[in-house]
Protein backbone atom coordinates (compact mmCIF):
# COMPACT_ATOMS: atom_id res chain seq x y z
CA UNK A 1 0.00 0.00 0.00
CA UNK A 2 1.19 3.28 -0.70
CA UNK A 3 2.77 5.80 2.03
CA UNK A 4 0.68 9.05 1.47
CA UNK A 5 2.52 12.26 3.87
CA UNK A 6 0.27 13.30 6.16
CA UNK A 7 -0.50 16.57 5.13
CA UNK A 8 -2.68 17.98 1.73
CA UNK A 9 -3.81 21.18 0.36
CA UNK A 10 -7.98 20.98 0.15
CA UNK A 11 -9.64 24.30 -0.17
CA UNK A 12 -6.99 26.74 0.56
CA UNK A 13 -5.48 25.00 3.52
CA UNK A 14 -3.46 22.36 4.54
CA UNK A 15 -5.17 19.31 5.94
CA UNK A 16 -4.93 16.04 7.67
CA UNK A 17 -4.75 13.24 4.47
CA UNK A 18 -7.00 10.82 6.24
CA UNK A 19 -9.40 13.77 7.44
CA UNK A 20 -9.68 15.07 3.64
CA UNK A 21 -12.85 12.90 2.98
CA UNK A 22 -15.78 13.85 0.77
CA UNK A 23 -19.06 12.87 -0.16
CA UNK A 24 -19.65 9.05 -1.65
CA UNK A 25 -22.76 11.62 -3.65
CA UNK A 26 -20.27 13.99 -4.85
CA UNK A 27 -21.03 14.40 -8.53
CA UNK A 28 -17.70 14.21 -10.37
CA UNK A 29 -17.47 10.76 -8.72
CA UNK A 30 -20.80 9.94 -10.60
CA UNK A 31 -19.84 11.33 -13.90
CA UNK A 32 -16.69 11.65 -14.04
CA UNK A 33 -15.74 15.63 -14.80
CA UNK A 34 -12.14 16.00 -12.75
CA UNK A 35 -9.45 17.87 -14.19
CA UNK A 36 -6.02 16.73 -13.00
CA UNK A 37 -2.54 16.85 -13.18
CA UNK A 38 0.25 14.83 -12.80
CA UNK A 39 3.65 17.19 -12.45
CA UNK A 40 7.54 15.54 -10.48
CA UNK A 41 9.35 17.27 -8.63
CA UNK A 42 13.14 16.80 -8.61
CA UNK A 43 16.20 17.30 -6.31
CA UNK A 44 18.59 19.46 -8.09
CA UNK A 45 22.01 19.43 -8.63
CA UNK A 46 22.37 22.15 -6.03
CA UNK A 47 20.71 20.27 -3.98
CA UNK A 48 17.42 22.57 -3.69
CA UNK A 49 14.17 20.87 -4.98
CA UNK A 50 12.36 22.12 -7.93
CA UNK A 51 8.83 21.31 -9.71
CA UNK A 52 8.99 20.69 -13.40
CA UNK A 53 6.94 23.11 -15.72
CA UNK A 54 4.39 23.58 -12.86
CA UNK A 55 2.97 26.75 -14.80
CA UNK A 56 2.39 24.28 -17.91
CA UNK A 57 0.45 21.83 -16.24
CA UNK A 58 -1.28 24.64 -14.27
CA UNK A 59 -2.56 26.11 -17.71
CA UNK A 60 -3.24 23.13 -18.63
CA UNK A 61 -5.29 22.28 -16.00
CA UNK A 62 -7.42 25.51 -16.51
CA UNK A 63 -8.12 24.61 -19.60
CA UNK A 64 -9.59 21.61 -18.88
CA UNK A 65 -11.77 22.39 -16.24
CA UNK A 66 -12.45 24.98 -18.65
CA UNK A 67 -13.73 22.79 -21.25
CA UNK A 68 -16.00 21.13 -18.96
CA UNK A 69 -17.24 24.91 -18.04
CA UNK A 70 -15.79 24.21 -14.14
CA UNK A 71 -14.68 27.56 -12.76
CA UNK A 72 -11.66 26.94 -10.74
CA UNK A 73 -12.24 28.85 -7.56
CA UNK A 74 -8.48 29.67 -6.93
CA UNK A 75 -5.78 32.02 -9.61
CA UNK A 76 -2.92 29.94 -11.48
CA UNK A 77 -0.90 31.96 -8.73
CA UNK A 78 -2.60 30.72 -5.78
CA UNK A 79 -2.29 27.22 -6.78
CA UNK A 80 1.05 28.12 -7.79
CA UNK A 81 1.83 28.86 -4.14
CA UNK A 82 -0.72 25.49 -3.17
CA UNK A 83 1.98 23.09 -4.60
CA UNK A 84 5.37 25.24 -3.22
CA UNK A 85 3.73 25.62 0.16
CA UNK A 86 2.70 21.66 0.06
CA UNK A 87 6.28 20.80 -0.18
CA UNK A 88 7.97 22.80 2.01
CA UNK A 89 5.34 21.26 4.39
CA UNK A 90 5.20 17.26 3.60
CA UNK A 91 9.89 17.99 3.13
CA UNK A 92 9.82 15.51 0.62
CA UNK A 93 12.58 16.27 -1.64
CA UNK A 94 11.15 14.48 -4.55
CA UNK A 95 7.72 14.04 -5.15
CA UNK A 96 4.74 13.11 -7.62
CA UNK A 97 1.86 15.83 -6.94
CA UNK A 98 -1.37 15.60 -8.05
CA UNK A 99 -3.90 18.55 -8.23
CA UNK A 100 -7.67 17.85 -8.51
CA UNK A 101 -10.62 19.69 -9.07
CA UNK A 102 -13.96 18.10 -8.80
CA UNK A 103 -17.80 19.10 -8.45
CA UNK A 104 -19.47 19.26 -5.20
CA UNK A 105 -22.23 16.87 -3.31
CA UNK A 106 -25.27 19.01 -3.57
CA UNK A 107 -26.98 17.36 -6.10
CA UNK A 108 -27.05 14.31 -8.74
CA UNK A 109 -28.17 14.68 -11.98
CA UNK A 110 -25.66 15.40 -15.23
CA UNK A 111 -25.85 19.13 -15.50
CA UNK A 112 -23.46 20.46 -12.87
CA UNK A 113 -25.05 23.73 -12.83
CA UNK A 114 -24.65 25.79 -9.65
CA UNK A 115 -22.57 22.79 -7.66
CA UNK A 116 -19.70 24.17 -5.97
CA UNK A 117 -15.88 23.32 -7.11
CA UNK A 118 -13.22 21.70 -4.92
CA UNK A 119 -9.48 21.44 -5.42
CA UNK A 120 -7.41 19.52 -3.78
CA UNK A 121 -3.61 19.11 -3.95
CA UNK A 122 -1.73 15.96 -2.92
CA UNK A 123 2.37 14.79 -2.90
CA UNK A 124 3.61 11.56 -2.66
CA UNK A 125 7.08 9.99 -3.30
CA UNK A 126 6.65 7.80 -6.75
CA UNK A 127 9.21 6.22 -8.11
CA UNK A 128 9.80 4.90 -12.01
CA UNK A 129 6.25 4.52 -13.21
CA UNK A 130 7.26 1.59 -15.02
CA UNK A 131 10.28 -0.03 -13.55
CA UNK A 132 13.48 0.99 -12.30
CA UNK A 133 15.58 -0.57 -15.16
CA UNK A 134 12.69 0.63 -17.80
CA UNK A 135 14.81 3.77 -18.48
CA UNK A 136 17.59 1.54 -19.70
CA UNK A 137 16.18 -1.72 -20.71
CA UNK A 138 13.55 -0.52 -22.31
CA UNK A 139 9.32 -2.14 -22.11
CA UNK A 140 7.63 -4.65 -24.18
CA UNK A 141 4.36 -3.21 -25.41
CA UNK A 142 0.98 -4.64 -27.25
CA UNK A 143 -1.08 -2.59 -29.47
CA UNK A 144 -4.95 -2.38 -28.01
CA UNK A 145 -8.20 -3.64 -28.86
CA UNK A 146 -9.41 -0.43 -27.50
CA UNK A 147 -9.41 2.56 -29.43
CA UNK A 148 -8.14 5.85 -28.57
CA UNK A 149 -11.66 8.10 -28.28
CA UNK A 150 -11.22 10.98 -31.29
CA UNK A 151 -12.01 14.56 -31.08
CA UNK A 152 -15.67 14.44 -32.14
CA UNK A 153 -17.35 11.67 -29.40
CA UNK A 154 -15.50 13.90 -26.09
CA UNK A 155 -12.87 16.48 -25.60
CA UNK A 156 -9.52 15.16 -25.94
CA UNK A 157 -7.59 17.50 -25.23
CA UNK A 158 -8.91 18.09 -21.31
CA UNK A 159 -7.39 15.71 -18.78
CA UNK A 160 -10.42 15.21 -16.77
CA UNK A 161 -10.45 11.58 -14.91
CA UNK A 162 -13.55 9.98 -17.21
CA UNK A 163 -11.16 9.68 -20.17
CA UNK A 164 -8.98 7.43 -18.38
CA UNK A 165 -11.50 4.63 -18.35
CA UNK A 166 -10.75 3.60 -21.48
CA UNK A 167 -6.73 3.58 -20.83
CA UNK A 168 -7.22 1.81 -17.56
CA UNK A 169 -8.75 -1.11 -19.51
CA UNK A 170 -5.95 -0.91 -22.10
CA UNK A 171 -3.40 -0.68 -19.06
CA UNK A 172 -5.25 -3.99 -17.71
CA UNK A 173 -5.27 -5.66 -21.01
CA UNK A 174 -1.47 -5.49 -21.94
CA UNK A 175 -0.19 -6.24 -18.63
CA UNK A 176 -2.56 -9.05 -17.80
CA UNK A 177 -1.13 -10.24 -21.16
CA UNK A 178 2.29 -9.84 -19.33
CA UNK A 179 3.31 -6.74 -21.55
CA UNK A 180 4.26 -3.77 -19.43
CA UNK A 181 1.95 -1.32 -21.65
CA UNK A 182 -0.35 -0.83 -24.28
CA UNK A 183 -0.49 1.28 -27.26
CA UNK A 184 -3.56 2.64 -28.64
CA UNK A 185 -4.68 3.37 -31.70
CA UNK A 186 -7.18 5.90 -33.45
CA UNK A 187 -10.80 5.25 -34.93
CA UNK A 188 -9.28 5.08 -37.94
CA UNK A 189 -6.24 2.77 -37.39
CA UNK A 190 -3.31 5.39 -36.77
CA UNK A 191 -1.11 5.28 -33.48
CA UNK A 192 -2.65 7.37 -30.80
CA UNK A 193 -0.48 7.33 -27.47
CA UNK A 194 0.24 4.95 -24.55
CA UNK A 195 -2.58 4.59 -21.73
CA UNK A 196 -1.06 7.29 -19.95
CA UNK A 197 1.75 8.64 -21.95
CA UNK A 198 3.28 10.06 -25.97
CA UNK A 199 4.89 8.18 -28.20
CA UNK A 200 7.77 9.13 -30.46
CA UNK A 201 9.30 6.94 -33.17
CA UNK A 202 12.65 7.58 -34.46
CA UNK A 203 13.50 6.49 -38.35
CA UNK A 204 16.99 7.60 -39.94
CA UNK A 205 17.48 9.94 -37.64
CA UNK A 206 14.11 11.77 -37.49
CA UNK A 207 12.07 12.13 -34.74
CA UNK A 208 8.71 11.21 -35.61
CA UNK A 209 5.41 11.91 -33.34
CA UNK A 210 2.36 10.70 -34.67
CA UNK A 211 -0.16 13.47 -35.39
CA UNK A 212 -1.56 14.07 -31.71
CA UNK A 213 -5.31 14.47 -33.46
CA UNK A 214 -6.11 12.11 -30.87
CA UNK A 215 -3.90 12.17 -28.10
CA UNK A 216 -3.29 14.67 -25.14
CA UNK A 217 -0.98 17.07 -25.85
CA UNK A 218 1.65 16.29 -22.68
CA UNK A 219 4.20 18.55 -21.11
CA UNK A 220 6.75 16.04 -21.11
CA UNK A 221 6.22 15.72 -25.22
CA UNK A 222 6.19 19.40 -25.57
CA UNK A 223 9.39 19.41 -23.72
CA UNK A 224 11.34 16.48 -25.27
CA UNK A 225 10.68 18.15 -28.44
CA UNK A 226 11.80 21.27 -27.78
CA UNK A 227 15.14 19.39 -26.48
CA UNK A 228 15.41 17.47 -29.23
CA UNK A 229 15.52 20.50 -31.60
CA UNK A 230 18.17 22.17 -29.22
CA UNK A 231 20.01 18.90 -30.14
CA UNK A 232 19.93 19.22 -33.82
CA UNK A 233 17.22 16.60 -34.20
CA UNK A 234 14.62 17.13 -37.13
CA UNK A 235 11.28 16.34 -35.58
CA UNK A 236 8.14 15.99 -37.76
CA UNK A 237 4.17 15.40 -36.71
CA UNK A 238 2.70 13.02 -39.01
CA UNK A 239 0.61 10.07 -39.77
CA UNK A 240 1.95 6.95 -38.36
CA UNK A 241 0.99 3.11 -38.61
CA UNK A 242 1.77 0.14 -36.23
CA UNK A 243 3.92 -0.95 -39.20
CA UNK A 244 5.56 2.34 -39.02
CA UNK A 245 6.44 1.31 -35.18
CA UNK A 246 7.45 -2.12 -36.21
CA UNK A 247 10.18 -0.90 -38.84
CA UNK A 248 11.27 1.87 -36.23
CA UNK A 249 15.07 2.53 -35.25
CA UNK A 250 14.04 3.76 -31.83
CA UNK A 251 10.77 3.97 -30.28
CA UNK A 252 10.23 5.55 -26.40
CA UNK A 253 7.24 6.88 -24.35
CA UNK A 254 7.25 10.28 -23.07
CA UNK A 255 5.25 11.24 -19.43
CA UNK A 256 5.08 12.35 -16.01
CA UNK A 257 5.02 9.61 -14.36
CA UNK A 258 7.24 7.45 -17.20
CA UNK A 259 9.41 10.36 -17.97
CA UNK A 260 11.49 8.39 -20.88
CA UNK A 261 10.98 5.04 -21.43
CA UNK A 262 12.17 3.41 -24.42
CA UNK A 263 10.24 0.65 -26.23
CA UNK A 264 12.11 -2.36 -27.16
CA UNK A 265 9.23 -4.44 -28.40
CA UNK A 266 5.71 -4.27 -30.05
CA UNK A 267 3.57 -7.31 -30.46
CA UNK A 268 6.18 -9.62 -30.63
CA UNK A 269 8.33 -7.53 -32.79
CA UNK A 270 11.35 -6.01 -31.88
CA UNK A 271 11.89 -2.57 -32.24
CA UNK A 272 16.06 -1.46 -33.86
CA UNK A 273 18.27 -3.47 -32.23
CA UNK A 274 15.64 -4.45 -29.05
CA UNK A 275 17.82 -1.62 -26.50
CA UNK A 276 17.60 1.39 -26.06
CA UNK A 277 18.85 3.70 -29.18
CA UNK A 278 21.45 6.53 -29.13
CA UNK A 279 18.93 9.46 -29.87
CA UNK A 280 16.47 7.84 -27.22
CA UNK A 281 19.58 8.36 -24.60
CA UNK A 282 20.72 11.34 -25.85
CA UNK A 283 17.30 12.57 -25.59
CA UNK A 284 16.82 10.93 -22.21
CA UNK A 285 20.47 13.04 -20.89
CA UNK A 286 19.17 16.07 -22.30
CA UNK A 287 15.61 15.87 -20.03
CA UNK A 288 18.03 14.73 -16.97
CA UNK A 289 19.96 17.99 -17.42
CA UNK A 290 16.59 19.97 -17.55
CA UNK A 291 14.73 18.47 -14.89
CA UNK A 292 17.98 18.77 -12.34
CA UNK A 293 18.56 22.05 -13.03
CA UNK A 294 21.69 21.39 -14.79
CA UNK A 295 20.51 23.14 -18.05
CA UNK A 296 20.77 26.77 -18.26
CA UNK A 297 18.85 27.32 -21.42
CA UNK A 298 15.84 26.21 -19.62
CA UNK A 299 16.29 27.02 -16.35
CA UNK A 300 12.76 28.30 -16.48
CA UNK A 301 11.19 24.90 -16.72
CA UNK A 302 11.59 24.74 -13.12
CA UNK A 303 9.81 25.83 -9.79
CA UNK A 304 11.84 26.04 -6.86
CA UNK A 305 10.71 24.85 -3.62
Amino acid sequence: MAQYPDWLWYDGKFVETQSATTSVLTHSLHYGVAPFEGIRAYRTGSGKTAIFRLDAHLRRFFASANAYRMQIPFTLEALRAAHVQLMRKIQLEEAYLRPLGFFGSERLGLSPKGLSVHVAVAAWSWGAYLGDSAAIDGIRVRTSSYVRPVANPGLTRAKVSGNYANSMLAKLEATNDGYDEALLLDSHGFVAEGSGENVFIVKHGTLVEPEPSAALLGITRESVIELAQGLGLNVESRRVTRDDVYGADEAFFTGTAAEIVPIVELDRRTIGTGKRGEVTARLQLAFSDAIRGNDAKHADWLTYV
